[in-house]
């Protein structure tokens, strides 16, 4: 498919046809329409949680939602309750400092027992790659993947395309630039799939020693300078330096990585005047990021990918849950 072009969906697909997958594991799997179809949905959840009638909405009542975190969490954890409670489901949190995996059982034996409890709903966030999938094969219910390793966390990057979407009025074409920790980024890949795959042109910023091989497999295109990486830019996304998952000196110093990878408003000046400003959170501040920038009124939309993600994580609930729910046209 050229670039920039965006795969439209048959003109047949219906009901569960434009989402067929039981669990939301990442965006590799997903065709655009499937993304578009996600963020669709949740157009209509940004809607009613800014109406006031959110509270009205039981259509998950009776179901039980496990939120299986085995990594520590605030942001996403609070979303995704926020999210099933109003929708109606018995929300169940399970933290890591209360998993039997830290008394020594295996994740397979932890899979079944989730299972056993007959949840209709799991997500689940772990440290470890691949991890999630290993769940997801082990029981009966759908499972979303609220951060796996350095794999993917396919909510944040429907959340950030929804973000985008609002506030630029479509992805195709515009120029989006990811810059940080690369390398350990779950978000990165996940937002370098989703975005190349809804037609932007997207480009990854690192130092040599945080720019996975990778990238161009993806559908990006590799920077080691920011300032150039910046040059037109529509949108850029900041990542934080993730010092829990390196073990070497991946940057000679936080001064020296701000000098040339951090986003300060001289160096925001080489985008568009108009240029949107997104940061997954936890900030950095003075670090990855100023600010001046992280806070400014008419650029950064920091605060509105928070809100983008209650409603993003309501419509992969609602969605994936559809067939238990006996919903018409899903099975």
């Amino acid at each position: 498919m050229p670039s920039g072009t965006v795969e439209s969906p048959p003109s047949t697909l219906v009901g569960r046809n434009l989402f067929p997958h039981r669990h939301l594991l990442g965006i590799a799997p997903l065709k655009p329409w499937e993304i578009r179809f996600l963020l669709d949905q949740a157009e209509h959840w940004v809607g009613i949680n800014r109406s006031g009638t959110r509270k009205h909405d039981d259509r998950l009542k009776g179901l039980t939602q496990i939120n299986a975190f085995f990594e520590n969490s605030t942001r996403t954890l609070l979303s995704f309750e926020i999210a099933g409670k109003r929708l109606g489901a018995d929300v169940v949190n399970m933290h890591a400092a209360q998993s039997s995996v830290k008394k020594g059982e295996t994740l397979i034996d932890t899979a079944v027992t989730l299972n056993a409890m007959r949840a209709d709903v799991i997500v689940i966030r772990h440290g470890s790659s691949g991890a999630v999938q290993l769940i997801a094969d082990k029981v009966d219910c759908p499972v979303l993947n609220a951060g796996d390793g350095w794999h993917e966390h396919p909510t944040q990057a429907l959340l950030d395309a929804l973000t985008i979407r609002r506030r630029r009025g479509y992805i195709e074409g515009q120029i989006v630039t990811i810059c940080g920790d690369v390398l350990h980024s779950r978000v990165a890949r996940s937002n370098m799939l989703s975005l190349a795959a809804l037609g932007a042109q997207v480009r990854v910023v690192a130092p040599p020693t945080l720019m996975p091989a990778e990238v161009e497999c993806m559908g990006a295109t590799p920077y080691t300078s920011f300032d150039a990486a910046l040059d037109g830019a529509d949108v850029v996304m900041m990542l934080r330096i993730q010092n829990e998952r390196m073990d070497g000196g991946f940057i000679p110093s936080t001064r020296e990585y701000h000098r040339l990878y951090g986003l300060t408003p001289e160096r925001l000046a080489l985008a568009k005047p108009d240029v949107l400003v997104m940061h997954p959170g936890p900030m950095n501040r003075g670090v990855e990021i100023d600010s001046a920038v992280a806070d400014h009124p008419d650029h950064s939309a920091i605060t509105e990918q928070v809100e983008m993600g209650v409603a993003v994580r309501m419509a992969c609930l609602d969605v994936l849950t559809r067939g238990r729910r006996g919903v018409e046209g899903w099975s």
